[in-house]
């Protein structure tokens, strides 16, 4: 037989079973331990995967199944969770205390999830405790499939750049401190892939470029509070995706990441050839801190000039400047993104408004500690995660829904340590109204989905102020910054069954309550709209011992 015909007939044989030819799997093993880290010389206790930190690359393309197993060798419970990945219909992989029992030490878990209709730059990072802190984190680059055109030529390489804010004392130092019911402070220095520099001292380059071709650079800043600017020596910035969205390719001399956020951008080798600095400076803080990195020319000679790029203005002129570069991120209406159909097909600005919740962010004092909340509700974790008791149809022995009403209280200082688990309702419409009273920056992150940024703005939100938001084409992302007395509007559709964390990216704070969960119900329970509890998943707390509940079926 011919092989044309050969190849018909087993697809015909195939589609007779119901065969169905899945999408790509990746496998990666890693090994979690603790090794001695020295970011800015001090030595200290960090956590490494396989060795290495910063962590393993996932490199991936859309729809891809991914799968890690974990195997936690610290003394402490551990978990990842994939921050922007939205895991559809399958919030039991997002790793958060919300939705799964932690990997013990000396266990190991086998996380199983799929980059569904996606592309941009993500990472993953440990949730449990202050692990943050010491490292444990890594790239997650998800490219699109080779019959989706991406809105540039294809780079000479891609480069993944972690940067933020980093502190001497050991994540469990810090821990203790945040358990005492005091904060942190100010972080002792800034870190390029968990490196620092200073001008004119000699270290080996953190990238490579050859004269005339161009780079992909992927930020992300995953610090523990403070925003940091990037700027290159002699060398303008095209952004080309911020978050999994193609933007408008502007050029920047410089720009501004908050914590938890990713951006890609285009740098083009065509000045002389020699080595030039990389630099990362803080934003907001009374006194900078910076490092630099040095980015070399191939067959380059001469060092890098020691006169850098200046930094931008800080204080009240720095927000309205870094506000401004806000409104000049753009969605690219025309590109695609993971499917073929053009971003701006989706008119977000025509779907009407369901539901309005408003959330002011505070900090107070319980029983003579610290704590940071959301309208009046300090979170707190459960001993059973919240998705786990919900499956199981025993929620009450856990929390109470919708302790956290939609609009503030008239002090929010006054905190409610409690579980905050929000009710929502599948595939309503929201807007979210981020409102900061406090003299420091806030970035915000939610699980399972991206929302379409719409505003940010100085003073107090009110109604009128929806005439000011972008309906056009302001970015969908995962992370929304919001100034110091100023608001940031954000709109959704809740169309993602799960129990879904939205969190402050700032640690400190999100260990000290200022987070909180959605829960997503389909009506239906239908496994059209969520997975069922997966066979390897730890069962611990109150659910462990209990039958199963029945599964949901097609």
């Amino acid at each position: 037989m011919e092989s044309g015909k050969v190849t018909v007939v087993a697809l015909l044989l195939c589609l007779s079973v119901g065969v169905i030819a899945e999408d790509p799997y990746l496998y990666f093993n890693w090994n979690v331990t603790y090794g001695t880290v020295s970011p800015l010389g001090v030595p200290q206790q960090g956590i490494l995967i396989n060795g290495q930190f910063p962590g393993p690359r996932i490199n991936c393309t859309s729809n891809n199944n991914i799968v890690v197993n974990v195997f936690n060798n610290l003394d402490e419970p551990f978990l990842f969770t994939w921050n922007g990945v939205q895991h559809r219909k399958n919030s039991w992989q997002d790793g958060t205390p919300g939705t799964m029992c932690p990997i013990m030490p000396g266990q190991n878990f086998t996380y199983r999830f799929q980059v569904k209709d996606q592309i941009g730059s993500y990472y993953y990072f440990p949730t449990t405790a202050l692990h943050r802190a010491a490292g444990g984190y890594g790239a997650i680059n998800v490219h699109s499939r080779a019959l989706i055109p991406v809105p540039f030529d294809n780079p000479a390489d891609e480069y993944n750049v972690f940067v933020g804010d980093w502190y001497n004392k050991g994540h469990k130092t810090l821990k203790k401190v945040l358990d005492g019911g005091h904060t942190v402070g100010r972080p002792d220095g800034i870190i390029i892939n968990g490196k620092s520099a200073k001008v004119g001292e000699a270290k080996e380059p953190l990238f490579t470029m050859e004269a005339g071709k161009t780079y992909r650079y992927r930020f992300c800043n995953l610090g523990m509070r403070s925003s940091v600017n990037v700027r290159f020596q002699g060398h303008p910035m095209k952004l080309v995706e911020l978050e999994g969205s193609h933007t408008v390719q502007n050029i920047y001399d410089s720009l501004d990441i908050h914590v938890g956020q990713c951006l890609s951008v285009l740098v083009t080798a065509n000045q002389e050839p020699k080595d030039y600095y990389l630099v990362v400076s803080s934003r907001f803080l009374k006194q900078e801190l910076s490092s630099v990195a040095i980015i070399r020319y191939a067959n380059g000679k001469g060092p890098a000039s020691p006169e850098l790029p200046a930094s931008p203005p800080d204080n009240t002129e720095g927000i309205a400047w870094s506000m401004n570069q806000f409104r000049s991120f753009r969605w690219n209406l025309t590109a695609s993104a993971a499917r073929p159909n053009p971003q701006g097909s989706y008119h977000y600005g025509q779907i009407n408004i369901t539901r309005t919740i408003k959330i002011v962010n505070s900090m107070g004092q319980v029983n003579g500690k610290l704590r940071y909340g959301l309208n009046g509700i300090s979170h707190s974790d459960t001993e059973t995660p919240l998705k786990l008791v919900e499956y199981f149809g025993a929620a009450d022995k856990s929390f109470k829904y919708d302790l956290m009403a939609d609009e503030a209280p008239a002090d929010p200082s006054k905190l409610t340590v409690a579980p905050n688990v929000k009710n929502t309702t599948y595939r309503n419409f929201v807007e979210i109204i981020f409102e900061n009273h406090e003299k420091s920056i806030r970035t915000y992150h939610l699980d399972g989905y991206s929302f379409f940024a719409v505003a940010v703005e100085p003073g107090r939100w009110s109604a009128e102020k929806r005439k000011n938001y972008n309906l056009v084409d302001a970015t969908s992302r995962n992370n929304i910054q919001v100034y110091p007395n100023s608001w940031a509007a954000i709109m959704l559709t809740f169309d993602n069954a799960g129990m879904w964390n939205l969190r402050s990216e700032m640690w400190e704070k999100t260990y000290l309550g200022e987070q909180m969960y959605f829960s997503v119900l389909s009506p239906s329970r239908s496994l059209r709209d969520e997975y069922n509890l997966p066979d390897n998943h730890p069962l611990c707390g109150v659910v462990k011992g209990m039958p199963l509940p029945a599964p949901y079926k097609a």
